[in-house]
């Protein structure tokens, strides 16, 4: 083995199997890991998130046999010197894709490589690479499904085969074993609930939960997906982005299941998903602005509507809509939100109570332990009409309706907003309408152990289709 000294910086690749730096590294000598919290990032984590990084750097640590080292700070100062330190003489890294992130690597890449480095990174989160699926006239897709055709046509979607996990000499970590402690990611002020017992942070995590999936959730994936009391999703979403999994193994393990057990659509399915994730961070390198601006510039035009106390019943779960209800109480305890909920709650918030999707975003951001730049803020404008392959304006979703269609037992409901448990089924979907006696017996005023419905779901409706009309016409 060569006699090099690489220097492995650890980014949102928090895994050593299918690790095409770490593999690189492993081949050109020993190596330095470490980790380096940007504080004075433009987009700081939220609380959950913090915490999810917290026990994911743990576990990787372990893995590494407590040869993580720890920095705070700008890395493009700090890089140069901690190579000096250790007399390095390359460091390799895997590329992130935000743009403030780009913009960093490539002033950070440029000052090792003048101090005399050899610096090489690589692709480890994504399936292909944003610039590598463009249409014939060399311009990115706006809409998904050319996309995702084209990815398909072109055999973008039959990736490598998974990079194996290398046999590392690493450089031992001579920091205080506190020093994951000292960076100070879990909140004092957040009790985080049922977040702990919900995950498992870390590389091994990530395994577990992609074979439950397959277990438990594949055979049924492309209908009971939809279906929030159920476990047809694969929740792979936090390891997917702090890279305790790359995509890549996911596609492969999850293909080779569905051939195994007769459930290729499903796996085809599941694998589409995938795509939509890609497409969201393929939209944000094109279109750098999709953060802090609306997409489609008409919606600049929109009358968004400011309500302190509308968008506080929204946050904590109280607006008197079971369905929303519940999945705004998932996100406070768990760290998440069912897919379907998400894009219920994201309807009423943006159509309903006609509040600027940027504060939903903000909200998400800050509770959701999968809080993904690029997921969030696309998913976002797709849910409000401002984005590039948009959900049209006019399909406003129906808490009620969604509820009676995907949790008709009420078991979601009951089990995130406990206080209606007692009521039927039929009646939990909608209090502010059921019979008084049967309230009553339920031990349900409303108004005071639950909350009445904030708004009117016809009215409002019809409030923000008229808004719409209002828009140019460029926007419908």
């Amino acid at each position: 083995m060569p006699s090099n000294i690489v220097i492995m910086w650890f980014r949102q690749d928090l895994r050593l199997s299918d690790n095409p730096a770490l593999l690189a590294a492993s081949q050109q000598g020993k190596i330095v890991a470490v980790y380096i919290l940007d504080k004075a990032s433009e987009w700081s984590r939220g609380k959950a998130s913090n915490w999810w990084l917290h026990h994911s750097l743990s576990a990787l640590n372990k893995s590494l046999n407590g040869n993580l080292w720890i920095l705070s700070g700008d890395p493009t100062k700090l890089l140069p010197d901690f190579a000096k330190q250790h007399s390095a003489s390359h460091i390799y890294w895997n590329r992130c894709y935000e743009p403030s992130t780009l913009h960093s690597d490539n002033k950070t890449k440029e000052k090792l490589s003048g101090a005399g480095l050899v610096v090489k990174n690589f692709n480890s989160s994504l399936l292909w690479e944003p610039w590598e699926n463009l249409k014939q006239d060399g311009t990115p897709y706006k809409i998904f499904t050319p996309f995702y055709k084209h990815a398909m046509s072109s055999n973008l979607l039959a990736t490598p085969s998974k990079a194996p996990t290398p046999t590392v000499k690493y450089i031992a970590c001579k920091q205080k074993p506190d020093r994951i402690d000292s960076l100070t990611l879990l909140s004092k002020t957040h009790s985080y609930e049922d977040i702990p017992s919900t995950w498992t942070p870390g590389e091994q995590g990530a395994k577990q939960r992609l074979q439950k999936f397959i277990d438990n959730g594949l055979s049924d994936y492309r209908n009971g997906r939809d279906y929030p009391a159920k476990c047809h999703i694969s929740m792979l979403s936090p390891h997917l982005h702090f890279g305790e999994i790359s995509p890549t193994e996911a596609v492969q393990t999850v293909k080779q299941a569905g051939i195994l057990n007769a459930d290729e659509s499903q796996a085809e399915h599941f694998i589409r998903e995938l795509a939509w994730r890609e497409f969201s961070y393929y939209t944000l390198y094109h279109f750098p602005h999709l953060c802090q601006q609306n997409m489609r510039s008409q919606f600049d035009h929109f009358p968004w509507v400011k309500d302190e106390k509308n968008l506080i019943c929204w946050q904590q779960g109280e607006t008197g809509f079971p369905l929303i209800d519940a999945g705004m109480r998932e996100l406070r305890q768990t760290g998440y939100m069912h897919n379907r909920v998400r894009m219920v709650v994201a309807s009423f918030l943006v159509k309903n109570l006609m509040i600027h999707w940027m504060e939903g975003a903000r909200w998400f951001w800050n509770c959701l332990v999968d809080a993904d730049l690029a997921n969030n803020n696309f998913n976002w404008q797709w849910v409000a009409g401002s984005g590039a392959d948009t959900s049209p304006y006019f399909r406003i979703f129906n808490p009620i309706t969604q509820s009676k269609k995907f949790d008709p037992e009420g078991i979601y409901i009951r089990r995130y907003v406990p206080e209606l448990r007692n009521l039927s089924n039929k009646a939990i979907h909608a209090p502010s309408i059921a019979n008084p006696n049967e309230l009553q017996k339920a031990g349900i005023e409303l108004g005071r152990n639950y909350p009445r419905e904030i708004v009117d779901l016809s009215t409002s409706r019809a409030q923000a289709l008229e808004a719409y009309k209002s828009l140019p016409s460029a926007a419908k």
